[in-house]
């Protein structure tokens, strides 16, 4: 008896080496200890759609823009940009062709929820009147690039600012 008691734990032991179903296991991931939850295996990044990298870059064609002066009917940074010159240039420099002015644009464009708002969409204004007359690309976080006024060089500012919250006209996208 004193035989056979010895060998019950090695008995046991070896049985349960021989069924590693019975601990919670995933592919890929150790069991974990023994009462404890097993982490999920971590969910892999997508990569970002065309849509996504385009509008990334149309917000860093912009921002590369900043400090560019100011020139009415402006759409190149060798003599500067007016706002729909400024849209339309990162625009074709992503081989898309938008409208030249900003109230065209604003027509052309797809509309957006603001709330959907991505880099690279468009920010429309009424500035001066009833038609949208104001136009920026989005780079994030509420900003936007835009070619303010004569006298004032391509910069940035934020959509909730009070001056451009009052003359807020809606989204857009070509991308």
């Amino acid at each position: 008896m004193n035989r056979r008691r010895r060998g019950l734990p090695a008995a046991l032991l070896a049985l349960s080496l021989a069924l590693p179903g019975c601990t919670p296991f995933r592919e890929g991931l150790p069991p974990g200890p023994a009462g404890t939850p097993v982490p999920e295996p971590t969910a892999r990044r997508a990569e970002p759609s065309l849509q996504e990298t385009r509008g990334l870059a149309l917000a860093r064609d912009a921002q590369a823009q900043v400090g560019r002066p100011y020139r009415h009917g402006g759409h190149d940074p060798a003599t500067g940009f007016d706002c729909s010159g400024l849209v339309s240039y990162v625009h074709r420099g992503q081989g898309l062709y938008v409208p030249r002015t900003a109230a065209d644009q604003h027509r052309a464009a797809r509309p957006l929820p603001r709330e959907a708002l991505r880099p690279g969409d468009l920010v429309f204004f009424r500035i001066d009147s009833r038609q949208v007359s104001h136009v920026g690309v989005y780079v994030g976080e509420g900003r936007f690039v835009h070619a303010p006024r004569s006298g004032r060089p391509v910069g940035e500012a934020h959509v909730d600012d009070p001056y451009f919250a009052e003359r807020w006209a809606g989204a857009g996208t070509f991308n």
